[in-house]
């Protein structure tokens, strides 16, 4: 999302500007299991399935956003990631919360790998 190289997005990292600083965000497996039991999703598919849909309210953004700050090692909660600016709006929320899922669980295409 930005320059400058510090996610590594082999390890599902992205890099946002919120609050007027560079931030990484990643779903671990930890956030991933903050999300199933915030979006009541019996698995990973659920939640991936739920995320393909590709209708996200903005509570949803705000909770995926903030799985994926804490899943970065930052430590701020839904409510203060609510409070919190995002370099393009809205539409920048929107960019985050797809890039997080993009490298997470991959493309539709096939770059994901079948689960063995």
């Amino acid at each position: 999302m930005l320059g400058g190289g510090r996610a590594n997005r082999r390890r599902g990292e992205v890099e946002a500007m919120i609050d007027g600083e560079r931030r990484i965000l990643c779903l671990t497996l930890g956030a991933l299991a903050e999300l199933e039991t915030a979006f009541a999703a019996g698995d990973l598919n659920g939640l991936a399935e739920r995320f393909s849909s590709g209708r996200l309210k903005a509570a949803d953004m705000i909770r995926v956003i903030g799985a994926g700050l804490r899943g970065g090692g930052n430590l701020f909660s839904d409510d203060e990631v609510a409070a919190m600016n995002v370099d393009g709006g809205v539409a920048g929320s929107a960019r985050i919360v797809g890039d997080l899922l993009l490298a997470t669980f991959g493309e539709a295409s096939g770059e994901a790998t079948a689960n063995p």
